[in-house]
């Protein structure tokens, strides 16, 4: 049995989401305590709950302890990962892609093509925008051979939810590649999408749009955002997201949701300053794909090197996590990460 204190490094949903996620590709037996230990309302949530179910049901394991509020559970998978068609439902304003992402791993790894329709939240704080996951991290995957397709269909916020995305996996057919991004080139292109609901009257993206528009020029940054002004939302909410493409490659993102009392021209400042930030430290990540990567770079067949913004919490996390349970060999070089994937095929890891 692998076992697994979440309460350790950053004691966050991340250490619950990945944990089960690895044991699924291990088909190995978990046990995580302490779950969320360091969050102010600690166990499972939600949205972590969902999680662990829907890694349940595709790898048609045995769960205990899955209920909200617990800080332990038991997870059970077989070595089967089943692909297809699934609908889950957080019921809450939850990430929806924090659920994506837990499942993501197995879906490459499935017997066949996998198709996930996931309804909850979409933009909020501490959790990855639809955005950011369909244009950032995404389209990185795409440079490790993962085919993986992400829709918005309806956008949902905090707290009333309700937002859907669909994703598209195809299993890939050997593994997953390695990833080298050493250098970040120059700025080729600049572009974004300023999103907001129920909210035309008060030009709420074109007021996001501007505040962020206004701090690019004064670094002689020009950037196409698009405005969109959605109805079909079933409440009010905005989020605003602005990406970076250069001329090696890079995709470096930033996003900001909308929240009562936080004004559009504050989220547009904070959008473009956070991306110049990464910018100005000349890493090929942006700070959130930082450490998102590190799952796929563990199970790549090969090294994957890239340069991070700052040492997130989050990165030291997910590297503690695929060394204890991948066995894969991290390390950090000032701004450089270096991960030797393990070269994870279905069902196994070669020694």
């Amino acid at each position: 049995m692998i076992c697994i204190d979440g309460g350790a490094q950053s004691g966050s949903g991340t250490i619950l989401r990945y944990g089960v996620s690895l044991a699924s590709l291990l088909g190995k037996e978990i046990e995580i305590v302490n779950i969320r230990a360091k969050r102010a309302k600690p166990g499972l949530r939600p949205q972590h709950l969902a999680s662990v179910m829907a890694c349940k049901q595709m790898t048609c394991g045995k769960v205990e302890g899955a209920e909200v509020g617990s800080g332990q559970i038991i997870f059970r998978p077989t070595s089967n990962i089943k692909g297809g068609n699934y609908s889950w439902d957080i019921g809450t304003a939850g990430s929806t892609t924090m659920l994506a992402m837990t499942i993501l791993p197995l879906a490459i790894f499935a017997d066949r093509p996998s198709t996930f329709r996931i309804e909850g939240g979409l933009f909020q704080d501490h959790a990855p925008s639809a955005f950011h996951t369909r244009d950032i991290l995404f389209s990185t995957l795409k440079r490790m051979g993962i085919e993986a397709a992400f829709k918005l269909i309806r956008p949902g916020y905090v707290p009333k939810g309700g937002g859907m995305i669909e994703v598209r996996v195809n299993p890939i057919a050997d593994r997953i590649k390695p990833l080298k991004l050493l250098d970040r080139g120059r700025i080729a292109e600049l572009g974004g999408i300023a999103l907001s609901s129920h909210l035309e009257q008060q030009d709420v993206s074109e007021r996001m749009a501007q505040s962020c528009s206004q701090v690019l020029r004064k670094r002689e940054q020009r950037a196409r955002i698009e405005t969109v002004y959605d109805t079909t939302s079933y409440q009010k909410g905005a989020a605003l997201f602005l990406w970076a493409r250069t001329d090696t490659g890079c995709t470096i993102g930033s996003d900001m949701a909308g929240k009562v009392g936080r004004s559009s021209e504050k989220i547009g400042r904070y959008v473009a300053r956070t991306l110049l930030e990464d910018v100005d430290a000349h890493s090929t990540v942006d700070r959130y794909l930082a450490d998102q990567l590190i799952i796929y770079a563990a199970l790549a067949d090969g090294v994957t090197e890239y340069i991070i913004p700052e040492l997130t919490d989050h990165v030291r996390t997910n590297l503690w996590l695929v060394e204890e349970i991948l066995g894969a060999k991290t390390s950090i070089a000032g701004s450089k990460v270096r991960i030797e994937g393990v070269g994870y095929i279905r069902g196994s890891v070669p020694v």
